[in-house]
């Protein structure tokens, strides 16, 4: 079992459910966004996603957006989320992985990629433009060095990828709660929990939701069905106009939504 698989399972053991915690590195520069990280970590996040800034993000929404640009602005470099995953690693024992769009990835190198994550201590990749199928490479890169790779399904998913998907991922399947990009909602889509039906049916023993959880009340309700609930833009919001301590607050909030 991987550390992330061990950090879900054990939230679900002991609480709700698990939550995952979304911040882009770089924002609003390289050493805030560790010290959030951390923030979120000794605040109630059971696994971290660090979002690596691209230059074309298609699935964030604007408050994501907006960080990841004032990121590259500022001078990010791939070598940057390195350096933070291993600063963050050696401070909380929360599993980090890293989201990143594919290109970045393929430009580096697979393999070297790999290699650096898994020196830094990280745990694994969510690729949301990468699928199962095209992922050939990836896939020997994270059986070689045992990171975890986190594929995504949609509502739209045929049963037949939501299959190839949960086969193929490891660590949990990233349930897109609704169609369309990142960003706080007032609801959940409902078809977030038919989405993680279809992917019990399918095989999933971990299957976490994202996409417009923002609320402890939302985690409560997304850990009604499914083992873990992501959470992205209220903590970029929160970053941007508390720093540090606001993101601690918001963090502790909404870990009561996993309390059983």
């Amino acid at each position: 079992m991987s550390a992330v698989e061990a950090a879900i399972a054990r939230a679900n053991a002991e609480r709700g459910g698990a939550l995952i915690g979304y911040l882009p590195v770089g924002f609003p520069t390289v050493a805030e966004s560790i010290e959030a990280a951390v923030a979120m970590a000794e605040n109630g996040v059971d696994v971290i996603e660090l979002g690596l800034p691209y230059s074309d993000p298609v699935m964030d929404g604007p408050a994501i957006q907006k960080a990841t640009q004032t990121a590259l602005s500022n001078g990010f470099r791939l070598q940057d989320g390195f350096d933070a995953v291993r600063e963050i690693t050696s401070r909380v024992s929360a599993p980090v992985v890293l989201m990143s769009y594919w290109n970045p990835i393929m430009q580096y190198g697979v393999d070297r990629f790999a290699d650096e994550l898994k020196a830094a201590g990280g745990s694994g990749i969510i690729t949301p433009d990468l699928v199962s199928d095209e992922a050939v490479d990836w896939i020997a890169a994270s059986e070689r060095t045992g990171l975890d790779r986190v594929f995504l399904a949609a509502p739209s998913s045929s049963d037949a990828r939501l299959v190839r998907a949960v086969e193929a991922s490891t660590g949990f399947v990233y349930a897109v709660s609704t169609m369309g990009i990142t960003g706080a909602r007032s609801d959940v889509d409902a078809a977030a929990k038919t989405l993680v039906a279809r992917l019990r049916e399918a095989g999933s023993t971990s299957a976490c939701v994202g996409l417009g959880i923002s609320t402890a009340e939302q985690v409560r309700e997304v850990l009604t069905y499914a083992d873990g609930a992501i959470v992205g833009s209220v903590f970029v919001s929160a970053l941007s106009t508390g720093g540090v301590d606001a993101v601690a607050k918001t963090a502790a909030s909404l870990a009561t939504g996993t309390l059983a």
